[in-house]
């Protein structure tokens, strides 16, 4: 009896190790190669024109996160170079899986596009506390392969497009919304996933469409993160 008893505990607690791993961490649904094409194009974007482009908070070499999600969520890749802001990690995290979640093969719309219809007032206020951040995933090292989640509504985030569909989403951040933007949006062009199928920001494209010297959030438009220096890709 008792050995029944042990065989059946030991049963259990495969089954149950089993299922957590069902549950939990998969295999990134973006090769491989791909996921290296496009973050391999981080460095050599940021240090571009030795930072003067994209420098307006850290003038000189950029210190600045970069990640990668599947269709599905699920975290395929995270790197930083430089001294980068450890809170920026979860950022881009969520950057790149709002982009993907908010982008079909209908419509791209990048983090940047979604800033003045998610303040008070706009159509989309509230989007932001839609789907939390899961703080497990914080540490770095951590969330490789899972749903990290997080809703981000400035610039910084752009869809992954291959064939005319989805395949994911690019998330950058550590220096200004803007320039986190203009970066992600260069990654993207330059590794060729940038294929998307419309936009509503500037020039029918999902790209970062800057509101007037005081004018009130409307549409899909992104404030200026600094008014003497123009960042647009």
């Amino acid at each position: 009896m008792i050995k029944r008893l042990l065989a059946m505990a030991v049963a259990l607690s495969f089954s149950g190790l089993a299922f957590a791993d069902q549950d939990g961490e998969r295999p990134c649904g973006i090769p491989s190669s791909i996921v290296n094409k496009i973050q391999s194009q981080l460095a050599a974007v940021v240090q571009l024109n030795n930072g003067a482009i994209f420098g307006q908070i850290f003038p000189g070499p950029n210190r600045m996160w970069s990640a990668v999600v599947d269709r599905q969520g699920q975290v395929c890749s995270v790197m930083k170079i430089g001294d980068a802001w450890p809170n920026s990690r979860a950022i881009a995290i969520a950057k790149a899986g709002t982009a993907n979640g908010f982008s079909n093969d209908a419509l791209a719309l990048s983090t940047a596009n979604l800033y003045s219809a998610t303040q008070p007032g706009g159509s989309l206020y509230g989007l932001n506390n839609s789907n939390p951040f899961n703080p497990d995933f914080l540490p770095q090292g951590s969330g490789i392969g899972r749903v990290a989640g997080g809703i981000i509504t400035f610039g910084g985030g752009v869809a992954l497009y291959s064939g005319g569909k989805v395949i994911g989403g690019l998330g950058v951040s550590g220096d200004s919304a803007c320039a986190d933007h203009a970066i992600a949006y260069r990654m993207r062009a330059a590794a060729g996933f940038d294929g998307i199928p419309a936009g509503v920001g500037a020039g029918g494209k999902d790209n970062i469409d800057y509101l007037g010297t005081n004018e009130a959030p409307n549409g899909f438009k992104h404030p200026h993160c600094f008014p003497a220096i123009d960042v647009t890709p």
